[in-house]
C-alpha cells in the first residue's frame, strides 16, 4: 500500500527511511543535509563505506543506529570520486535499479514499513512523473505501508496512517 503524504519525513514513524544520493556524496543539500546534521554517525559511516567500497549507482547502503528508523541511501546519481568532483544528476535507470534493490532489502529484512521522499527529483533533477511509476512498480506490491512524502513541511508530522507500533 502506497500512501502519499505531506510533512517532515524526519518525523516519520516507519521502520526505514530511504533517500537518494550519489556514491561518495557529501550530504550537502536537501534531505541528505538534514540527515547529516541530525545523524553525524550515519554520515561518518556512509563516507567510510564509500571510501572503502566504491559503490556504484543503482545500488544502496543501509544503516541502523541505536535509535530511530533504519536509514537507506539509494544510489540514484552517478558518483563523484575524483578530488573536488561533484555528483552527477540522477537517471531513471539508476532509480529503477536502486528501487529494485530496495524492494529486495525490504523483503530480506522483513521491514514492516518504509518512507521516502520524491526520490531523485530535487538535487537529482528528475521529473516526478518519471519517478512515481517506478516507485509504484517496485514498492507497490510489498504488502507493507510505503509512505511517500510528496511535499516537505518542516517540523510537521504527516498523517501516515500507521499504528503506533509500525
Amino acid at each position: 500500500m502506497i500512501r502519499y503524504v505531506s510533512g517532515d519525513i524526519l518525523l516519520s514513524k516507519v521502520k526505514a527511511i530511504a533517500h537518494g544520493v550519489a556514491p561518495n556524496d557529501d550530504f550537502g543539500q536537501g534531505l541528505a543535509h538534514a540527515l547529516r546534521e541530525n545523524m553525524p554517525a550515519m554520515y561518518k559511516d556512509f563516507r567510510h563505506f564509500c571510501h572503502t567500497q566504491h559503490p556504484k549507482a543503482g545500488g544502496l547502503w543501509s544503516w541502523g543506529g541505536a535509535e530511530g528508523p533504519r536509514m537507506v541511501a539509494l544510489f540514484t546519481q552517478d558518483g563523484a570520486y575524483d578530488h573536488g568532483a561533484k555528483p552527477g544528476k540522477a537517471s531513471t535507470a539508476n532509480v529503477n535499479h536502486a528501487l529494485k534493490a530496495l524492494a529486495k532489502e525490504v523483503r530480506d529484512e522483513k521491514w514492516s514499513s518504509i518512507a521516502l521522499p520524491r526520490l531523485a527529483t530535487g538535487v537529482g533533477g528528475l521529473d516526478w512523473s518519471e519517478v512515481k511509476p517506478l516507485i509504484e512498480h517496485h514498492l507497490g506490491e510489498l504488502g507493507i505501508p510505503v509512505i511517500v512524502y510528496e511535499t516537505y513541511h518542516p517540523g510537521i508530522a504527516a498523517d501516515e496512517g500507521l499504528a503506533s507500533a509500525a
